[in-house]
């Protein structure tokens, strides 16, 4: 700690406090002799080349220089912003007071906001990415197909069998249970519903979520965590944003906050309605063939996403049927 501390000229460490949010990354609140201090401590694999972590630091300057609220890191003595200190990646950012909101604790204007702070960020990345710097087109179709229901059946039947050899059962594994043969008869219903490739893509944030917006008071102070920045299909992130923040604890959705928030992203981003539309099937279908929570329960042995898995496995079920109306929200 005192080395990298000395590297970015931030003074002594007084007191250092585990972020216990997020679950992929380690984060610290540090008070030094200097000031307060956010230490990221960039450990997942998939995003920890300090490479790609300065480029993206790059991409939130350019974002901040236009308005948008981010809390771009610090440079250290050798003009870097990403320090590694034996064999790990670092960085330090100003901390940002404020708090995290659900959609639960937004008003309909606030939800508004919401959505056309996203479509903000959509369209001031389309500003600051050059387009040599993407991956492909942000008009040519994204290359990842939608899920395949048979792999989807096959995945049920494998995590049925993880259930029943669980020792000793328990509420979890009862629940499991009957949310994986729901989701199977749900998709024997709607196998011929399969989307096909996603629409246009654009730059995103790639991770737009409750724990990674902090607001100050009524108002967004600072989107954070731009891990995973890149291009991707943009509808379909303003459609999941959505479907994280308006979750209600018995897993339907504030369908008047999402017409307010849907409304307010389509008019930020210029994304027409027909957009929007094909983006909340998409997602739809997402969510009926996805048991990422399950996965990591059952094969992995890590439960941090447990809390999630009763609303979220509850969504798919409603969502499924007040199908109608949950596209009628995200383009009206």
């Amino acid at each position: 700690m005192g080395a990298l501390l000395r590297l970015y000229g931030a003074g002594t460490a007084l007191t250092c406090e585990p972020v216990d949010q997020g679950l992929l990354n380690r984060g610290y609140r540090l008070c030094t002799t200097r000031g307060r201090y956010f230490l990221k401590h960039h450990f997942d694999p998939d995003t920890a080349d300090p490479a790609a972590i300065e480029r993206r630091h790059r991409a939130t300057q350019r974002l901040a220089d236009l308005g948008v609220p981010v809390a771009p890191p610090l440079a250290h003595r050798e003009g870097r912003t990403v320090a590694v200190v034996g064999g790990h990646a670092y960085a330090l950012h100003p901390w940002i007071d404020g708090r995290h909101r659900h959609g639960g604790q937004l008003t309909r204007g606030q939800s508004a906001r919401l959505g056309a702070l996203l479509g903000a960020v959509h369209a001031c990345l389309e500003r600051v990415m050059p387009p040599k710097g993407r991956t492909r087109p942000a008009s040519s179709p994204h290359p990842v197909r939608s899920a395949d229901p048979a792999d989807t059946f096959a995945l049920i039947d494998a995590l049925l069998g993880r259930v029943r050899r669980h020792r000793p059962a328990d509420a979890f594994d009862e629940l499991a249970r009957h949310r994986l043969l729901e989701r199977r008869a749900l998709l024997e219903q709607h196998a011929g519903r399969r989307p096909p490739r996603g629409g246009s893509v654009g730059w995103v944030h790639g991770d737009f979520h409750p724990f990674n917006l902090l607001y100050k008071d009524d108002a967004p102070a600072a989107i954070v965590d731009w891990d995973r920045l890149g291009v991707q299909p943009r509808a379909e992130e303003a459609v999941r944003a959505a479907v994280i923040f308006f979750v209600r604890p018995g897993g339907t959705l504030d369908l008047p906050k999402v017409r307010a928030y849907a409304r307010a992203y389509r008019h930020a981003a210029g994304a027409p309605p027909a957009e929007l539309a094909a983006a909340a099937h998409r997602v739809w279908w997402e969510r009926l063939n996805d048991f990422w929570m399950l996965r990591w329960h059952y094969e992995r042995g890590d439960t941090r996403a447990d809390c999630q898995f009763p609303a979220a496995s509850a969504l798919a079920v409603w969502w499924t049927r007040e199908y109608d109306a949950v596209c009628d929200a995200f383009v009206r």
